[in-house]
């Protein structure tokens, strides 16, 4: 642990202020200024807070969502119990997962599907933003699985390649799509969220039968970040990860 990271956070408003109010971490605060703004949450939504650890997001969905709302976090890692939610230790991108969410919905449909899931980061900017990418796309289609129509999705994103590419997926599934900074990131931090409002019934004509992770592939071969072979056989190396044709 570095000397001058160590004297950043000690200096830190908001990680001071979120441990003395109880939240496990300053990133709490992100999700209340993105809910002063936007006002996303409301008393009894169904929550889906997707990459939760280690609970800051969780807690603040309890807190909007009120008794009768309905709170559910997922993590690889595992989280500790947070009152009032359902805590789940899985991988998103796993049907298992989902069905797991599922029986926990008993029928109901997502009111709001959270994200500020983040890579392990390598240190290398341009293959962390990659990933990270990758993550936020994945919990689009995640989030339009089980979204309710009129229902939100927030995700973190950091500037960078292929991020014009799920900024017009989303435009495709939501009537309202901004980017907005919350006061509580980092000075020194590309992060900003990527906030929808009003999903629609149905995606707009050019992005019905497509997932937002096929179309954010689409566009990154538009910009020459994809690089397709010929032969059938051969991988095509993504965006995201490589894949093989066949599969």
């Amino acid at each position: 642990m570095s000397k001058r990271w160590y004297q950043e956070n000690r200096r830190d408003p908001w990680r001071r202020q979120a441990k003395s109010k109880g939240y496990r971490a300053r990133s709490a605060y992100k999700l209340k200024q993105i809910q002063d703004k936007f006002e996303l949450i409301r008393e009894s939504d169904a929550i889906l807070d997707v990459g939760c650890h280690p609970g800051g997001w969780t807690q603040v969905s309890v807190e909007e969502t009120g008794k009768e709302g309905l709170v559910i976090g997922v993590d690889l890692k595992s989280t500790s119990p947070v009152e009032g939610a359902s805590i789940i230790q899985g991988d998103i991108s796993r049907q298992e997962t989902i069905d797991r969410i599922e029986e926990l919905l008993d029928g109901k449909e997502l009111n709001v599907v959270l994200s500020d899931i983040s890579p392990k980061l390598t240190g290398r900017y341009d293959t962390d933003q990659a990933i990270s990418l990758e993550l936020s796309t994945m919990t689009l289609d995640v989030a339009m699985g089980m979204l309710a129509p009129g229902g939100a999705f927030v995700t973190k994103i950091f500037q960078g390649v292929g991020i014009e590419g799920l900024i017009s997926a989303a435009k495709d599934r939501f009537t309202i799509v901004q980017r907005y900074a919350p006061m509580a990131s980092r000075n020194s931090s590309s992060e900003t969220y990527l906030v929808c409002k009003n999903r629609l019934p149905k995606p707009r004509k050019r992005a019905r039968g497509k997932s937002a992770y096929a179309q954010v592939q689409e566009h990154l071969t538009s910009v020459g970040v994809n690089v397709e072979n010929q032969d059938e056989n051969e991988e095509i190396v993504s965006g995201f990860r490589k894949i093989s044709k066949n599969d």
